[in-house]
């Protein structure tokens, strides 16, 4: 029955009202959606030069009301205004500079504001070596995303002792630093007591300074100061350069008075409290995008494009029914292991990324170990499958567009000459959801971030084969349909990235002195925080790309 006609019927009612969608904080064009109702132009009288009644429930004699949208430049701290408020939000006022300044005498600050002091951390910070009795305190770990937070609630995994009888104790309010990633953020203030690594510092503020131990946690983890910590901390290369006591200790310091470093801190909390929802938000978009694409894709290279097409089982429990027509072959008749070694160590260096695959080491924004000499390293060429054999599970492996030197570390496939064709839709199979839980189970190991996937496990998985042609519309087809989504991704990811930047740039600002917030953090009332693990994954891909992608 066509709509026109339901509509004369007892469901008339229903079908004319439409609810807005249940969607918590999703915007449009960057601002809240909410209801507006305009007044009525001319074109849209009647045919009497009667204005036409707006919808709604409004009586004969009460005016057509108009609603204030947010205003599009609001800062990070507007609220939403109230969408039934008559009038327009006053803009608010720009962060402007301390009233006077002073030299500040450190390379990497100019100035500070005139009334703030600066001192070295000797005078500020001690430290504490008190080693645990029973081993039974709360393990705790750094995180150079959120500073320090309980191993248990951790996504990177970690060496476990046989017993933690003797290793170092901090308290709350104390300063972590693991001494080989201070340069990486891996520090932070301990809002708990419990057990850390051996190898890591533990510092406590002086007395007189114990008051601006939450400034001093957005100060020395802020990216200004990472300069700072990075030529202090000493080493052959980047990834374990070292941050001694001494060095550390003849650090300068900037020392806002208690009132300055309060209001401060009130004002990051808000701060970080707006990132972390609105981040939170994009995330969650991110998710369901992701999810739509994988969908398509799983579809696709599992099912191929016929929708009435006739299946046959797979032979593979978690695979399911594949179509009729296709091969279900193992990995070893598929591919053969390739081991050729550089004679000069002079091609170019690839990289694994869990992403993107295989890419161009000087694409990676990942620091890692650089070889005296890269004479005897594996090569891979192009349409070469390489896989970082600790992180397979994690999607660390791809097939290669380049010809160059990967780890000695990683395993290298070439596809035999009547499956060459196939290498795009094998690419996008093997890093479907589909074989996600494959390369879990056959990665063995003792703890999750060093599970190995053996050439001979790998060679043993089903691969489903359509033919070439087949093959080939099937990456075709996912190209096209997930073209919208993959536009979508990179702008919401690019939101993200430049929030960030803002956040970043911001809170350097902030603790330096370079903008006066006092005023505006006497504005804002009591911030609850976030709690948000939304930098957990962003760990692991850095830790997938760059921990284990040594290259020695």
């Amino acid at each position: 029955m066509e709509l026109r006609e339901e509509l004369k019927g007892p469901e008339r009612e229903r079908l004319r009202t439409v609810k807005p969608l249940d969607i918590p904080e999703f915007l449009l064009y960057g601002q809240l959606i909410g209801l507006v109702e305009a007044r009525a132009t001319k074109a849209e009288e009647d045919t009497t030069g009667r204005r036409l009644k707006p919808l709604g429930t409004r009586r004969p004699d009460e005016p057509v009301k108009t609603y204030a949208t947010p205003a599009a430049k609001a800062d990070l701290f507007s609220e939403p205004e109230d969408p039934m408020h008559e009038k327009e939000p006053k803009p608010k006022e720009p962060l402007k500079p301390y009233p006077a300044y002073k030299p500040a005498a450190v390379p990497w600050l100019q100035q500070v504001p005139e009334h703030w002091e600066l001192k070295r951390a000797k005078s500020v910070f001690r430290a504490i070596d008190v080693k645990s009795k029973t081993g039974k305190e709360e393990l705790l770990t750094v995180s150079s995303a959120n500073g320090i937070v309980k191993r248990r609630e951790s996504n990177v995994n970690m060496f476990k002792a046989k017993t933690y009888v003797g290793h170092k104790l901090c308290w709350p309010e104390d300063l972590v630093i693991n001494s080989l990633w201070a340069w990486g953020r891996g520090l932070g203030f301990s809002k708990e007591h419990g057990i850390i690594s051996t190898a890591y510092g533990v510092y406590r503020l002086r007395e007189p300074h114990k008051h601006l131990w939450q400034y001093l946690n957005y100060t020395l983890r802020s990216s200004v100061y990472q300069w700072e910590l990075q030529v202090r901390s000493k080493g052959v290369w980047k990834s374990r350069l070292q941050l001694t006591d001494a060095s550390f200790f003849d650090m300068p310091i900037l020392m806002p008075p208690k009132e300055d470093a309060e209001l401060i801190v009130r004002y990051l909390h808000a701060l970080d409290a707006k990132v972390k929802r609105y981040i939170r938000t994009k995330r969650t978009l991110i998710a369901r995008l992701q999810e739509q694409k994988q969908a398509i894709i799983q579809r696709a290279v599992t099912r191929g494009l016929d929708p009435n097409v006739k299946l046959k089982p797979s032979g593979v429990e978690w695979l399911g029914e594949v179509p009729e027509h296709w091969d279900v072959k193992r990995g070893k008749a598929v591919f053969e292991v390739i081991d050729v070694r550089s004679k000069t160590g002079n091609e170019e260096l690839l990289s694994v990324s869990a992403v993107n695959g295989v890419v161009l080491r000087s694409s990676s924004q990942v620091h890692m170990f650089m070889a005296a000499s890269y004479i005897g390293h594996k090569l891979c060429w192009p349409e070469d499958l390489v896989i970082n054999s600790l992180w397979a599970w994690a999607k660390g492996f791809g097939f290669s567009k380049h010809h160059g030197i990967v780890s000695t570390a990683y395993s290298v496939y070439r596809l035999r000459p009547q499956y060459k064709r196939l290498w795009r839709y094998l690419d996008v199979l093997l890093r479907s959801g589909a074989y996600d839980w494959d390369f879990t189970v056959r990665s063995r190991g003792v703890w999750k971030s060093r599970l190995q996937l053996t050439d001979s496990s790998f060679l043993d998985m089903r691969m489903i084969l359509p033919s070439a042609k087949e093959a080939d519309e099937i990456v075709e087809y996912i190209r096209t349909e997930t073209k919208d989504l993959d536009e979508a991704l990179s702008r919401v990811n690019k939101e993200i990235e430049v929030l960030q930047e803002y956040h970043t740039r911001l809170i350097s600002d902030v603790v330096t002195g370079a903008v006066d917030v006092r005023e505006a953090a006497k504005a804002i009332e009591e911030v609850v925080p976030v709690e948000d693990s939304m930098d957990e994954a962003v760990e692991l891909e850095a830790e997938v790309e760059g921990e284990l992608d040594t290259n020695e």
